[in-house]
């Protein structure tokens, strides 16, 4: 609920509740931005009394020891619309306040405060977006600021914004006015920074000086004891602090009875304390200073609504006083780093150094997933399980990796995704440099309470999939697949196109590989056979006279008798070295990087991955494939489209809101976005069809005007062209879907045309989602329908049209015309534009569309309304979201 201000009247004054946010600083701490009140007069006080000289009189162009009583009943006191102003809090302090005065239509003065211990953190940078925001939602078009030309701080802040800034220098001021119209470049801005703050958010938590393990008992076995024997085993680089409350060690290492007792610096804490006790050690953490938190307790939301609300409570001290949270429910981190060593996790073997990061949701899959790598003799370089993602996600874990020198390849295992669009901004960008490997499971979402089902998904499977491959994200189906494919990327350059060669010493094996190739899409080369008996030399010259003529090698050696192994690996290693095309092989049965096929102790680039069977190998090569083929696409730029009015449709929207409506105009909504839907009228005789016929103008259509009724075979009547017409279809149609049945005349739109279907839905687990395809009765029965993610670029839409399995219709194929794809194309990026600006748009279905040689015809469509819990968290303003909206 918003807060409610009370002024120095009796009027009480509210602000919307969405003013208020959790932000992540420019070094990775946590800060709480609100709008002041009345009450925050010896917050302010305090906060002033610790500004210097220098700081004061930027701000005031003169000294000022101390404020007033008026000064402080004036800073307190605004009126959430003409004054505004927005603090930052750490803790119960206040650190920073920036605010603004309208000082005529459209225009507001605005200045800022951050505390000397504070700046340099990126306060002021966030408060400045916040502000705005809330300066737009009130008609500010505007910022003004004087400021003295030695204030570079306060200068810089203002013209790194990335809005349209215009200054001029008079009687020894600068004058600093700024658009406040959103621009590329400051949303770039915003995006940038959001990365930064993230991503070192994120580096703090794995790359920590000093743990304290809480909760660490005395009795073998216990959770906190098993986290500090872990720490550690790893020989964790920095001390490890025992945390318990009558030990005075454990395992050896001195124990302390609290966290504030600990005499050095604590950077990061594991709890392993009953849940109902967490929130206490979390205020101990935040007294301490502690820097990040690992709860690997359960007993929060994943237990029902009480867990829940104690799960809420644990991350708002946590965030409010500077901290991130990694869990709660979870197994725990690793960082592989040699300079750091960190197994802060309940999983006694975590892989060797390597180059691949390992985000998981599910905590009790975790040991099992770490075991199945170290068995694979693949190397990590680190490890996330984030349990019931309370605050740390795995959007944070890829802003992480993106940046992260040691890490080549992501691998993610979802249960859900709770910010589906920031997902896929990330990952678009991401997969560009970095592959993205996913596991997503269809099971229930963490934080459901058990016996309880999750809410199924909107959209087929294999919506879903093609999701992931538009944001360039491999997606398999279980977890060998990951691994399999990991290993691959891990170790081996990507493959240039899909000509496949095979050498190998077994006819049988090399004839499931060519019709594993066939199978998916590979173009498989005739097999090299070179003969139970085959050594080394024959697979040394049969890969190097391969190589050169294909994309990539699967080497098969699975000899009768044992013997001469080692001598094999090293020439395939020494063949494919520098060569730049993946080799990968089916070596003795060997799963994952033996050490024969490795070029050193440990594996690195250039190390050859082994599959159990050559299917698997090519299985693996197929995703790798079709990952390297989308890299090559571009990646395609927004579309600009000056015909919109993205204002008219948000009023159009919030009217319906206000209302409480669930649907709204579609025709009206569509025309903000450059799109008519062909006019039509309902009638309820024969008589009012033929004048709305003479109106229309004719050939008409005379057809069902309900949704439902309209799916029907046979309740459209075509090329009507008088009134005898006409009334005889009335007749039919009155007769066949009942008395009383609706009806409704349209203008026939010219044929010749191909009926399609497109569509908006605002999935849960996805986000906006474009969907389109052919408006064929065996289409809509076999839901040949394809699926992007909104918005939509060019490339992005004229792939959507040519997705489907009866595209070829569209394009000449079977004796149909071919059609104006292109304007079909752009009706789909008008629509992605409005899915994206408007995800209170639950629904929108565009059926049928007719597509015919010139244009395209919208001849019914339907838009159903949800509002939205609060701001999106991937648009506007930074903002950490709600428990699992990461």
């Amino acid at each position: 609920m918003p807060f409610t201000a009370t002024l120095g009247t009796v009027e009480a004054v509210r602000y919307p509740a969405h003013w208020e946010a959790d932000v992540v600083l420019s070094d990775g701490g946590t800060a709480h931005v609100r709008p002041i009140r009345s009450s925050d007069a010896d917050r302010l006080r305090s906060f002033y009394s610790r500004l210097s000289e220098e700081t004061i009189y930027f701000r005031f162009f003169g000294p000022r020891p101390r404020l007033s009583d008026r000064d402080i009943t004036r800073f307190t006191d605004v009126d959430y619309a003409d004054r505004v102003a927005l603090i930052a809090t750490i803790g119960a302090e206040m650190v920073a306040v920036i605010g603004y005065d309208r000082i005529e239509p459209g225009e507001a003065e605005v200045a800022f405060l951050v505390e000397d211990a504070h700046q340099g953190r990126g306060v002021a940078s966030v408060l400045l977006e916040h502000l705005a925001e809330t300066a737009r939602e009130r008609g500010i078009a505007r910022f003004v600021a004087d400021v003295l030309p030695a204030n570079r701080k306060m200068t810089a802040v203002l013209r790194q914004a990335g809005y349209t800034a215009q200054s001029r220098f008079a009687d020894g001021v600068v004058r600093m006015t700024l658009d406040l119209t959103p621009t590329e470049t400051s949303q770039e801005v915003t995006a940038s920074r959001e990365h930064r703050a993230e991503s070192r958010s994120i580096e703090r938590l794995l790359s920590p000086g000093s743990v304290a393990v809480v909760g660490a008992g005395r009795e073998p076995g216990g959770i906190g004891q098993t986290v500090l024997r872990n720490l550690l085993a790893a020989d964790f680089a920095g001390p490890v602090y025992p945390v318990h409350r009558e030990a005075r060690a454990v395992a050896g290492v001195r124990a302390y009875p609290s966290v504030t007792a600990i005499d050095g610096e604590v950077d990061l804490a594991v709890l392993a304390v009953p849940a109902e006790g967490v929130i206490e050690v979390v205020k101990e953490c935040a007294e301490k200073g502690v820097r990040g938190l690992i709860v690997v307790s359960s007993g929060f939301g994943e237990t029902g609504p009480q867990g829940r609300a104690r799960q809420d409570e644990m991350v708002r001290i946590a965030r409010a006083y500077g901290l991130r949270v990694v869990g709660p429910n979870c197994l725990g981190v690793a960082n592989t780093d040699p300079a750091v060593r960190l197994n802060a996790t309940l999983a006694a073997t975590v892989p060797g150094h390597g180059r691949v990061g390992f985000f998981s949701q599910s905590g009790a899959l975790g040991t099992a997933l770490l075991q199945r790598v170290a068995q694979r003799g693949m190397g990590i370089s680190s490890f996330v399980s984030a349990g019931n993602r309370a605050d740390v996600s795995g959007n944070d874990l890829l802003q992480y990796w993106e940046e992260d020198p040691r890490t080549d390849v992501i691998l993610l295992y979802l249960e859900s995704l709770g910010n589906p669009r920031k997902f896929a901004r990330l990952a678009r960008r991401i997969s560009r440099r970095k592959p993205i490997v996913v596991v997503k499971s269809g099971g229930a979402t963490q934080g459901v309470p058990t016996g309880h089902a999750a809410p199924a998904l909107g959209l087929p499977d294999t919506a879903l999939s093609s999701l992931f491959e538009q944001a360039g994200v491999i997606r398999v189906d279980d977890l060998i697949q990951q691994f399999d494919v990991a290993q691959l990327l891990a170790y081996q350059p990507l493959p240039a196109g899909p000509r496949v060669g095979l050498v190998g010493n077994s006819d049988a094996l090399a004839l499931l590989a060519v019709d594993a190739c066939a199978r998916a899409g590979l173009d498989p080369r005739p097999p090299v056979d070179l003969g139970a008996r085959a050594g080394a030399a024959e697979y040394g010259a049969a890969l190097a006279s391969v190589l050169p003529e294909v994309d990539a090698v699967v080497v098969i050696y699975m000899p009768p008798i044992p013997g001469g192994a080692a001598e094999v690996a090293a020439e395939l290693l020494r063949v494919s070295r520098d060569r730049g095309k993946p080799v990968l092989a089916t070596f003795e049965g060997e799963v994952g990087v033996p050490p024969e096929l490795r070029a050193g102790p440990t594996p690195e680039r250039g190390a050859i991955p082994s599959y159990a069977a050559p299917e698997e190998a090519v299985r693996a090569l197929a995703h790798v494939v079709r990952h390297a083929r989308w890299r090559e696409r571009p990646a395609g730029l927004p579309v600009e489209l000056e015909d919109v009015d993205t204002a008219a449709a948000r009023r159009l929207v919030s009217a319906g809101l206000r209302a409480a409506r669930t649907e709204i105009d579609a025709a009206g909504l569509l025309a903000c976005y450059g799109l008519a839907v062909w006019p039509a009228e309902t009638v309820g005789s024969p008589e009012e069809a033929v004048a709305a016929a003479e109106r229309l103008g004719w050939p008409v259509v005379l057809k069902a005007a309900d949704p439902e009724a309209a799916k029907r075979a046979g309740t459209v009547r075509l090329g009507l062209s008088g009134p005898d017409g006409v009334a005889e279809a009335f007749a039919g149609l009155t007769e066949q879907l009942g008395a009383g049945a609706v009806l409704a005349v349209q203008r026939m739109v010219p044929q010749p045309a191909v009926p399609t279907v497109a569509g908006v839905v605002e999935d849960s687990a996805f986000g906006a989602v474009v969907s389109f395809g052919l408006g064929e009765v065996g289409a809509r029965l076999l839901r040949d329908e394809a699926y992007r993610l909104a918005p939509l670029t060019r490339e992005d839409a004229a792939t959507l049209v040519r997705s489907p399995r009866a595209a070829p219709l569209l394009f000449g194929e079977y004796g149909y015309p071919p059609v104006a794809v292109g304007a079909l194309a752009d009706l789909l990026v008008r629509i992605g534009r409005l899915a994206d600006d408007l995800p209170e748009v639950a629904r929108l279905d565009l059926d049928p569309v007719l597509v015919g040689e010139s244009e395209v015809a919208v001849l019914g469509a339907r838009a159903v309304l949800n509002s939205l819990e609060g701001p999106r968290v991937d648009a506007g303003p930074r903002r950490l979201g709600p428990s699992r909206s990461r």
